[in-house]
Protein backbone atom coordinates (compact mmCIF):
# COMPACT_ATOMS: atom_id res chain seq x y z
CA UNK A 1 0.00 0.00 0.00
CA UNK A 2 1.33 3.28 -0.98
CA UNK A 3 1.71 5.91 1.41
CA UNK A 4 -0.22 8.91 1.38
CA UNK A 5 0.82 12.26 -0.31
CA UNK A 6 1.07 15.30 1.15
CA UNK A 7 -2.00 16.50 -1.00
CA UNK A 8 -3.71 13.49 -0.42
CA UNK A 9 -3.77 14.00 3.33
CA UNK A 10 -4.79 17.36 2.79
CA UNK A 11 -7.30 16.36 1.14
CA UNK A 12 -8.65 13.23 3.63
CA UNK A 13 -8.12 15.61 6.24
CA UNK A 14 -10.46 18.36 4.49
CA UNK A 15 -13.02 15.74 4.36
CA UNK A 16 -13.07 14.41 7.71
CA UNK A 17 -13.27 17.88 8.81
CA UNK A 18 -16.44 18.64 6.53
CA UNK A 19 -18.13 15.80 8.18
CA UNK A 20 -17.65 16.71 11.44
CA UNK A 21 -19.09 19.98 11.20
CA UNK A 22 -21.72 18.50 8.58
CA UNK A 23 -22.75 15.97 11.46
CA UNK A 24 -22.63 18.88 14.14
CA UNK A 25 -24.79 20.84 11.95
CA UNK A 26 -27.77 18.67 11.41
CA UNK A 27 -27.78 17.74 15.48
CA UNK A 28 -28.04 21.35 15.70
CA UNK A 29 -30.52 22.40 13.00
CA UNK A 30 -32.35 19.37 14.17
CA UNK A 31 -32.60 20.86 17.98
CA UNK A 32 -33.11 24.43 17.21
CA UNK A 33 -34.25 24.93 13.47
CA UNK A 34 -32.24 26.39 10.68
CA UNK A 35 -33.37 29.97 11.87
CA UNK A 36 -32.26 29.47 15.47
CA UNK A 37 -29.15 27.59 14.89
CA UNK A 38 -26.33 29.76 14.69
CA UNK A 39 -22.48 29.05 13.32
CA UNK A 40 -21.49 28.82 17.03
CA UNK A 41 -23.29 26.69 18.00
CA UNK A 42 -22.46 24.04 15.41
CA UNK A 43 -18.85 25.35 15.84
CA UNK A 44 -19.53 24.39 19.72
CA UNK A 45 -21.01 21.03 19.28
CA UNK A 46 -18.10 20.34 16.50
CA UNK A 47 -15.47 21.12 19.14
CA UNK A 48 -14.00 23.69 17.05
CA UNK A 49 -13.52 27.36 16.85
CA UNK A 50 -15.90 29.35 15.31
CA UNK A 51 -13.82 31.09 12.12
CA UNK A 52 -12.96 27.12 11.04
CA UNK A 53 -16.45 26.42 9.81
CA UNK A 54 -16.28 29.61 7.63
CA UNK A 55 -13.16 28.37 6.69
CA UNK A 56 -14.66 24.99 5.39
CA UNK A 57 -18.24 26.97 4.66
CA UNK A 58 -18.52 30.26 3.39
CA UNK A 59 -22.35 30.67 5.30
CA UNK A 60 -24.59 29.18 7.34
CA UNK A 61 -26.82 28.50 4.48
CA UNK A 62 -24.43 27.18 2.30
CA UNK A 63 -23.58 24.48 4.94
CA UNK A 64 -27.58 23.92 4.93
CA UNK A 65 -27.59 23.77 1.35
CA UNK A 66 -24.78 20.81 1.52
CA UNK A 67 -27.26 18.85 4.08
CA UNK A 68 -30.04 18.89 1.70
CA UNK A 69 -28.08 18.00 -1.11
CA UNK A 70 -26.54 15.05 0.72
CA UNK A 71 -30.46 14.44 0.94
CA UNK A 72 -31.51 15.04 -2.39
CA UNK A 73 -28.28 13.21 -4.26
CA UNK A 74 -28.82 9.92 -1.99
CA UNK A 75 -32.98 10.14 -3.33
CA UNK A 76 -32.21 10.34 -6.52
CA UNK A 77 -29.14 7.75 -6.87
CA UNK A 78 -31.93 5.32 -5.39
CA UNK A 79 -34.13 6.44 -7.70
CA UNK A 80 -31.38 5.55 -10.70
CA UNK A 81 -31.08 2.25 -8.86
CA UNK A 82 -34.62 1.56 -8.91
CA UNK A 83 -35.31 2.34 -12.42
CA UNK A 84 -32.51 0.27 -13.56
CA UNK A 85 -33.04 -2.84 -11.45
CA UNK A 86 -36.76 -3.44 -11.02
CA UNK A 87 -39.89 -3.72 -13.80
CA UNK A 88 -42.37 -3.73 -11.82
CA UNK A 89 -44.07 -0.09 -10.12
CA UNK A 90 -45.05 -2.16 -7.08
CA UNK A 91 -41.01 -3.14 -6.61
CA UNK A 92 -40.16 0.67 -7.55
CA UNK A 93 -42.47 2.12 -5.25
CA UNK A 94 -41.32 -0.17 -2.52
CA UNK A 95 -37.76 0.45 -2.72
CA UNK A 96 -38.65 4.24 -2.51
CA UNK A 97 -40.96 3.25 0.48
CA UNK A 98 -37.68 1.29 2.27
CA UNK A 99 -35.74 4.21 1.21
CA UNK A 100 -37.22 6.83 3.69
CA UNK A 101 -37.37 4.36 6.45
CA UNK A 102 -33.60 2.78 6.35
CA UNK A 103 -32.87 6.39 6.03
CA UNK A 104 -34.99 7.54 8.95
CA UNK A 105 -33.40 4.64 11.17
CA UNK A 106 -30.20 5.16 10.01
CA UNK A 107 -29.88 9.02 9.99
CA UNK A 108 -32.82 10.54 11.54
CA UNK A 109 -31.04 13.56 11.81
CA UNK A 110 -30.59 14.37 8.15
CA UNK A 111 -34.73 13.05 7.91
CA UNK A 112 -35.36 15.01 10.32
CA UNK A 113 -34.15 18.38 8.39
CA UNK A 114 -35.52 17.64 5.63
CA UNK A 115 -39.03 16.62 6.69
CA UNK A 116 -39.49 20.29 9.13
CA UNK A 117 -37.53 22.59 7.29
CA UNK A 118 -38.24 21.19 3.38
CA UNK A 119 -41.31 19.12 3.59
CA UNK A 120 -43.38 21.35 5.93
CA UNK A 121 -41.70 24.75 5.43
CA UNK A 122 -42.61 26.75 3.11
CA UNK A 123 -40.00 29.57 4.24
CA UNK A 124 -37.18 27.38 3.60
CA UNK A 125 -38.39 26.21 -0.09
CA UNK A 126 -36.67 28.54 -1.68
CA UNK A 127 -37.28 28.42 -6.10
CA UNK A 128 -33.54 26.94 -6.44
CA UNK A 129 -34.67 24.30 -3.22
CA UNK A 130 -38.44 23.84 -5.12
CA UNK A 131 -36.01 22.95 -8.73
CA UNK A 132 -35.07 19.48 -6.25
CA UNK A 133 -38.44 18.82 -5.02
CA UNK A 134 -40.24 19.51 -8.17
CA UNK A 135 -37.79 16.89 -9.82
CA UNK A 136 -38.51 14.43 -7.50
CA UNK A 137 -42.18 14.45 -7.74
CA UNK A 138 -41.77 14.30 -11.36
CA UNK A 139 -39.95 11.46 -11.23
CA UNK A 140 -42.48 9.36 -9.43
CA UNK A 141 -45.12 10.32 -11.38
CA UNK A 142 -42.85 9.31 -14.56
CA UNK A 143 -42.68 5.45 -13.03
CA UNK A 144 -46.66 5.63 -12.14
CA UNK A 145 -47.35 7.08 -15.99
CA UNK A 146 -45.26 4.44 -17.40
CA UNK A 147 -46.93 2.11 -15.04
CA UNK A 148 -50.14 3.16 -16.57
CA UNK A 149 -49.23 2.77 -19.86
CA UNK A 150 -48.34 -0.97 -19.07
CA UNK A 151 -51.76 -1.62 -17.52
CA UNK A 152 -50.45 -1.94 -14.42
CA UNK A 153 -52.44 0.65 -12.44
CA UNK A 154 -55.26 1.75 -12.79
CA UNK A 155 -55.78 4.57 -15.68
CA UNK A 156 -59.24 6.51 -14.66
CA UNK A 157 -57.11 8.68 -12.19
CA UNK A 158 -54.54 11.29 -13.51
CA UNK A 159 -50.91 10.28 -12.60
CA UNK A 160 -50.47 13.23 -10.84
CA UNK A 161 -52.97 12.99 -8.48
CA UNK A 162 -51.59 9.35 -7.66
CA UNK A 163 -48.65 10.54 -7.20
CA UNK A 164 -49.87 13.11 -4.84
CA UNK A 165 -51.56 10.22 -3.39
CA UNK A 166 -48.28 8.12 -3.12
CA UNK A 167 -46.05 10.70 -1.70
CA UNK A 168 -48.45 12.63 0.62
CA UNK A 169 -48.85 8.83 2.50
CA UNK A 170 -45.52 8.71 2.81
CA UNK A 171 -44.37 12.05 4.00
CA UNK A 172 -47.30 12.29 6.87
CA UNK A 173 -46.23 8.61 7.73
CA UNK A 174 -42.81 9.59 8.31
CA UNK A 175 -43.56 12.96 9.03
CA UNK A 176 -45.50 11.60 12.12
CA UNK A 177 -42.46 9.73 13.05
CA UNK A 178 -40.29 12.44 13.07
CA UNK A 179 -42.33 14.80 14.98
CA UNK A 180 -43.22 12.77 17.68
CA UNK A 181 -39.71 10.85 17.52
CA UNK A 182 -41.08 7.45 17.31
CA UNK A 183 -37.94 5.45 16.92
CA UNK A 184 -37.98 2.53 14.22
CA UNK A 185 -37.68 -0.89 16.24
CA UNK A 186 -35.84 -3.08 13.55
CA UNK A 187 -36.76 -5.08 10.29
CA UNK A 188 -40.03 -6.12 10.58
CA UNK A 189 -41.27 -2.82 12.28
CA UNK A 190 -39.66 -0.96 8.52
CA UNK A 191 -41.49 -4.08 6.42
CA UNK A 192 -45.19 -3.70 8.20
CA UNK A 193 -44.97 -0.16 7.76
CA UNK A 194 -43.96 -0.50 4.10
CA UNK A 195 -46.83 -3.04 3.30
CA UNK A 196 -49.36 -1.17 5.04
CA UNK A 197 -48.54 2.05 2.90
CA UNK A 198 -48.09 0.03 -0.83
CA UNK A 199 -51.24 -2.08 0.34
CA UNK A 200 -53.50 1.12 0.88
CA UNK A 201 -52.20 2.86 -2.19
CA UNK A 202 -52.40 -0.21 -4.96
CA UNK A 203 -55.77 -2.04 -3.53
CA UNK A 204 -57.15 1.10 -1.73
CA UNK A 205 -58.51 1.31 1.73
CA UNK A 206 -62.11 -0.19 1.26
CA UNK A 207 -62.69 -3.74 1.46
CA UNK A 208 -63.10 -5.52 -1.93
CA UNK A 209 -66.94 -5.77 -2.40
CA UNK A 210 -69.14 -8.75 -3.00
CA UNK A 211 -71.04 -9.49 -6.34
CA UNK A 212 -73.68 -7.99 -4.44
CA UNK A 213 -72.17 -5.08 -3.26
CA UNK A 214 -70.93 -4.73 -6.83
CA UNK A 215 -74.31 -4.39 -8.04
CA UNK A 216 -75.56 -2.28 -5.63
CA UNK A 217 -72.83 0.54 -6.44
CA UNK A 218 -73.63 0.39 -10.08
CA UNK A 219 -77.22 0.36 -9.81
CA UNK A 220 -77.17 3.39 -7.16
Amino acid sequence: MSAMTPLSKFNHERKDKEAIIFDAACRVIRKKGFHQARITDIAQEAGISYGLVYHYFKSKTQLFDVILAEWWNGLFAKMDECEATFDRVEDKLGALVAYFLDQYEKRPDLVHIFITEISRSSTNLTPPRLVYFKSFMDRVEGMIAQAQAEQAVRTDIKPRYLTYIFLGAVETFVSTMVLENHPLRGKNQKQRIAKSLLTVFFSGARPQPSHNEDRQWTSS
